[in-house]
């Protein structure tokens, strides 16, 4: 069974340096209207066993604005307008319409496309050197979510990887590559219309 993963599956050194990871994202964030890149993604079970490996495209417009499509093994694209969120499977010809609401506060994807009020939403620390990153921990302050934790890594402000772990002990790690920041994004990048003859599902009563 396949699954959205970014969203099931759509974020000790000195005092110093604790404060050079944490003001990576930050700035980041701050600095960091729109982008867009391509991704590498793979899903680790708790043994560390990869389970599932996908690749594709990325790309967030603050606040709220995204677009990941999956291009391999399986078709996926997942829009989120600013309101709602749209899954598209191309193998299931099926759409699954979220509201966006309050779930992206405390999700990964607000790491990347939520607002700069990421304190509100995480518990934010230092998780050392590792791989060439510098990385930073992410712990979500709603115990009634799905993550227990997102780690990002960065290379002098720029987002190269993020590894999130869910409450069923697995991790799925993004790695980008080409991450281009602030560039102009078309309106349409983040709307999203139904293919004609696919079921479409929605949470809206």
């Amino acid at each position: 069974m396949r699954t959205p993963l970014l969203l099931a599956a759509l974020l000790a050194f000195s005092s110093a340096a604790m404060a050079d990871s944490i003001d990576a994202l930050k700035a980041f964030v701050a600095d960091t209207k729109t982008a867009r890149a391509s991704f590498t993604q793979a899903v680790l079970d708790k043994s560390g066993k990869v389970r599932q490996q996908s690749s594709g495209t990325m790309a967030f417009a603050r606040p709220g604005k995204f677009r990941w499509v999956y291009q391999k093994p399986f078709e996926q694209v997942i829009v989120g307008d600013g309101s709602k969120i749209w899954l598209y499977d191309a193998d299931l010809q099926q759409v699954t319409i979220k509201q966006l609401g309050q779930a992206l506060g405390s999700s990964p994807a607000a790491l990347l496309a939520g607002s700069k009020d990421i304190d509100k939403f995480y518990t934010l620390k230092d998780a050392g050197s590792r791989d060439g990153l510098e990385w930073l921990e992410a712990t979500p302050k709603d115990k009634e979510s799905t993550f227990t934790g997102v780690r990002m890594g960065f290379v002098q402000n720029t987002l190269a990887a993020m590894e999130i772990k869910d409450n069923f002990g697995q991790t799925t790690v993004l790695k980008f590559a080409g991450l281009e920041r602030n560039p102009s994004l078309p309106v349409s990048e983040f709307r999203f219309t139904p293919p004609k003859g696919v079921d479409v599902i929605s949470d809206q009563k």
